[in-house]
């Protein structure tokens, strides 16, 4: 990745409580975390575009606010349906009990 190099005013950065010396991190960290907050990134993608694990942007995503998973209605329909094909084949049994909690 190609750096860009921001001018940002030591107050910002010291009310953000950014790391006065490298405070690139925190902001490369804080833009994933809005676009994945906004729904233009995945998960996995923001934190590769910050350079942090996973599992320590999801932890930094829910200490700011941001829940883990983001579920609308239809992606949680479709992902029912899913289900009731992949039982349907008897590929991947799944106890009734399951779809009760899906509906």
């Amino acid at each position: 990745m190609v750096p860009v190099n921001v001018a940002l005013p030591a107050e910002l950065v010291s009310v953000a409580k950014l790391e006065q010396g490298d405070a690139s991190l925190g902001v490369a960290k804080i833009i994933a975390l809005e676009l994945f907050r906004e729904g233009v990134v995945s998960p996995g993608r923001a934190a590769e575009l910050c350079g942090s694990p996973l599992a320590a942007f999801m932890d930094f995503a829910a200490a700011h606010g941001v829940p883990r998973l983001n579920y609308d209605l239809d992606e949680l329909e479709e992902h029912r349906r899913t289900l009731s094909q992949l039982n349907a084949c008897q590929l991947f049994p799944i106890p009734r009990r399951a779809f009760k909690v899906l509906r």
